[in-house]
């Protein structure tokens, strides 16, 4: 069966090399001014955010990913020497940012046309999740992202989702189809037999509420995510 949208495969960026700490100290920030952001190494923008090449690489020691680093809770940050509540929230708010620009809506909201565009709509936050969460996103006809909607966290069955909250903001917004996704905090993202059983529900009800449910992503670590409708599992 042919899928709903054309598939497109993610890309991976290998991160630079780890400057020797000697040349950050010369020039963290000065370096992402003159060459640009995708030019550093991690350990740089790091450095640059909290100010301190240092900090940044007992950060990186404690926590050598991105993912990791974005998955430390407050205490776990704080607990890097020279942090802080400051640094805390310098983390945090450049996830945040970035989260933001994904689903920035200012005249240039996304369009899906994959499974991997909306994946990776949502991988950046919903990858590094330590509880489950289920989260719709809401389409126009031309499958423009309008908005995307946290439904459930926490541990989740068939028995507690109720589908009709999935679409309940998608019929206000007369919107034309949703994607449905949901973390696997494991980080493998094979989906069980609820997950196929609820999907079966989810593409039922959106058939009699006019709303088209286009698919069912499942979210691991990693870049590693699934497509219900790729694998038809739940769609006819």
């Amino acid at each position: 069966m042919t899928p709903l949208y054309p598939t497109h495969q993610l890309s991976f960026v290998v991160d630079k090399p780890t400057p020797k700490l000697k040349e950050l100290k010369e020039t963290p920030t000065h370096r992402i001014y003159l060459l640009g952001p995708s030019t550093v190494s991690t350990l740089e923008l790091l450095g640059a955010i909290l100010g301190n090449p240092d900090t940044a690489l007992a950060l990186l020691a404690r926590f050598p990913t991105v993912g990791e680093i974005a998955r430390a809770t407050n205490f776990e940050l704080e607990d890097v020497a020279g942090i802080g509540h400051g640094g805390v929230a310098r983390i945090k708010a450049a996830f945040e940012l970035g989260r933001r620009l994904l689903v920035s809506s200012d005249g240039d909201r996304p369009t899906i046309t994959s499974p991997a565009d909306a994946a990776n709509l949502l991988m950046g936050e919903m990858s590094v999740l330590e509880q489950e969460e289920m989260r719709v996103i809401l389409l126009d006809t031309r499958n423009r992202v309008m908005s995307i909607q946290t439904v459930y966290k926490g541990s989740l069955n068939t028995t507690m989702v109720r589908v009709g909250e999935l679409f309940r903001e998608a019929v206000r917004g007369n919107c034309a189809a949703i994607i449905v996704a949901h973390s696997h905090p494991s980080g493998i993202p094979d989906p069980s037999p609820e997950d196929v059983a609820i999907t079966k529900e989810i593409v039922a009800a959106g058939k009699l509420l006019s709303v088209e449910a286009l698919d069912h992503l499942i979210i691991g670590h990693g870049g590693r995510f699934v497509s219900l409708k790729e694998r038809g599992l739940g769609f006819a």
